[in-house]
């Protein structure tokens, strides 16, 4: 897909982070955008000020855990443009410690949003995508998925938000070919971030009520926490730049979507050690300083 002015764009988790910035650029290259994110304020002065730059917006208050939501977005957005072209599938949220102190809870709203948003969109605007695609002979479309490098490595102390982006890339190579065995005019990306400056350390502050408990953290939720913090907080390529690395696999029709190359390391060896039948690697081998900032977190909380 390399046609882009007068498509329309589908972005879910809109509002910040690299939703926003796959926004920015889409507007930037005329496209209509379809918006959907939970923080209704933040969506709402966004879609402001997209507009104000003369963008074409539908916004909607969506959570992308309920497939409700995510249909009637779709539903709003063909009936305010006729078609939909790109799909980002990109709302977010992360929890860290140690994988058995984690909570049902935790595991609900990771899991919902991460994994089960990313099935209702892909089971939602697949199907409308194939019904553009049959209207018109010259169709083509394309879906992006976000994944995450914790999807590759399985570092310590996250294991939930591990497991839900193991999953996002297994449904993303499994959309890829089954897209594929139905000769579909559509494409897929996956989208694996290293650590961008982004609000998902503090994605815990647009959690549901019904999934939040009054259990005090532990140790090595508190030490996970303040990691991911530092890390995403210092992290060198910006959203924004993620965002033009996107739409330029998009253009040479890549699948998948790397912020940070040099980090492919850690997963080789990861790779080369499941064939060979050998114990785990250690994905923070290259970066220790990182396993140390966790573990003393955890040591000084206890």
């Amino acid at each position: 897909m390399d046609e882009f002015h007068g498509k329309v764009a589908v972005i879910t988790g809109a509002a910040s982070g690299m939703g926003r910035e796959f926004a920015n650029l889409a507007a930037s290259l005329g496209m209509k955008l379809v918006l959907g994110d939970v923080q209704r304020k933040l969506l709402e002065h966004f879609t402001d000020e997209l507009q104000h730059r003369g963008a074409e917006v539908l916004a909607m208050v969506c959570d992308v855990r309920k497939g409700a939501h995510v249909q009637e977005l779709a539903d709003s957005a063909m009936a305010r443009f006729g078609a939909v072209h790109l799909v980002f599938n990109n709302a977010g949220v992360g929890a860290g410690g140690l994988v058995w102190e984690n909570s049902c809870e935790d595991w609900e709203w990771v899991l919902g949003v991460n994994v089960i948003g990313v099935a209702n969109g892909v089971r939602t605007f697949t199907q409308v995508m194939l019904e553009c695609a049959a209207a018109d002979p010259g169709y083509r479309g394309w879906i992006v998925n976000t994944a995450s490098m914790a999807g590759l490595m399985n570092a310590p102390a996250l294991g939930i938000y591990n497991a839900s982006k193991s999953a996002v890339v297994a449904l993303s190579e499994t959309l890829y070919h089954d897209l594929k065995l139905v000769d579909a005019p559509i494409g897929t990306s996956v989208l694996c971030p290293y650590f961008i400056p982004t609000q998902i350390a503090h994605s815990h502050k647009h959690r549901p009520d019904e999934l939040r408990t009054d259990a005090i953290m532990t140790a090595s939720q508190l030490a996970a926490q303040a990691l991911t913090e530092k890390a995403v907080g210092s992290g060198k390529v910006s959203a924004q730049e993620v965002a033009a690395l996107t739409f330029d696999a998009i253009r040479e029709g890549r699948f998948w979507v790397f912020s940070h190359p040099q980090a492919l390391g850690a997963v080789k060896e990861r790779v080369d050690a499941l064939v060979q039948g050998k114990q785990p690697v250690d994905p923070y081998a290259a970066m220790p300083h990182l396993k140390e900032i966790l573990k003393a977190g955890m040591k000084g909380r206890r």
